[in-house]
């Protein structure tokens, strides 16, 4: 198993456990909560795949961005989702406008509901496409999966290699 694998499932099992904590905030009636930690699984299992593919760091918080920097038709079919979910990721946490009063006041169980509907589908399609990276890989014994090379330098610009005195 390469590092990338344990990096990749490690991030797409804190994405499980965020979906199960948004579970846990919505039937208590926390529903800003819900949204917000529906977000980060969300986003986490979109790194996942980003780890998967062979990414060093990911940055980010934009779940529609970090689907658009991969080639994966299947999580690109995601993107109205993604978008969705990025209109949770501030509101749901600070009294801002144009929400009124406080988000606990205006987040609903409609929205969580929304948000975890949405958050399932992204850490599902993740999970089915790291499974298949782990399974191409050790089906044929590829050192690295391939991206395409335009998916390659989006990968790059949007994880850019850092100077770590360690490895030079």
């Amino acid at each position: 198993m390469r590092a990338s694998d344990d990096s990749s499932r490690g991030w797409l099992n804190t994405a499980r456990r965020d979906l199960d904590y948004a579970r846990f905030a919505a039937d208590a009636g926390f529903h800003a909560h819900a949204c917000f930690n529906a977000h980060q699984a969300a986003e986490k299992a979109v790194k996942a795949v980003h780890y998967a593919k062979g990414a060093r760091m990911v940055l980010g918080h934009g779940i529609r961005q970090l689907i658009e920097n991969l080639d994966t038709p299947s999580l690109a079919a995601l993107l109205s989702a993604a978008r969705q979910l990025d209109l949770y990721y501030v509101p749901s946490r600070y009294p801002i406008e144009p929400v009124d009063g406080t988000p606990d006041e205006a987040f609903s169980t409609d929205q969580s509901s929304t948000a975890l509907g949405l958050a399932s589908d992204i850490v599902g399609a993740a999970a089915h496409i790291i499974d298949e990276l782990a399974t191409d890989d050790q089906g044929s014994g590829l050192a690295e999966v391939r991206l395409t090379h335009a998916a390659r330098e989006r990968t790059q610009r949007l994880s850019p290699r850092r100077f770590h005195p360690a490895t030079g």
